[in-house]
């Protein structure tokens, strides 16, 4: 499986560039998982633009988003097996900036996840996607990392 991460803006807390860095590395056994950093722009439509032009083609897009559907780790984990049992090998993820994401990439989305109705910075919310996507792989592996 490959995984594509399109983020706005680069990481610049060192605790979060060594916690991604960590995560990066645990995934690399289940899926092979690129970062495509994208500067930030003056306009979300400008963003937009941008992202649209990084997703890979064929590739599932899950952009994440305030307004997408909540689910728990395991119902993730559901989804990630279901995609990959239906032959989807390429998921690409989106995070927008700041200001959040053009309609334009939302509506060119397959499924809109919020992971949170709090709110977090959008660099927080890659290091959480990507330790959401690790506990995925435990759990469809049935390997101990996620306990209730």
């Amino acid at each position: 499986m490959k995984i594509t991460i399109i983020a706005i803006g680069r990481l610049k807390e060192k605790f979060l560039v060594e916690g991604t860095a960590e995560y990066l590395k645990r995934l690399k056994i289940f899926a092979k998982i690129e970062i495509r950093e994208i500067l930030e722009c003056r306009t979300v439509e400008e963003e937009g633009k941008k992202i649209l032009s990084q997703v890979p083609t064929n590739s599932w897009l899950c952009v994440l988003d305030v307004k997408g559907t909540a689910m728990t780790s395991e119902k993730f984990a559901e989804k990630i097996s279901e995609l990959n049992l239906h032959g989807t090998s390429n998921i690409t993820f989106v995070i927008g900036g700041a200001f959040g994401l053009s309609d334009e990439v939302r509506k060119a989305a397959d499924f809109l996840l919020s992971i949170s109705e709090m709110t977090f910075t959008h660099q927080m919310a890659r290091f959480i996607l990507l330790e959401q996507i690790y506990r995925a792989f435990k759990i469809n592996r049935g390997e101990p990392y996620h306990k209730n």
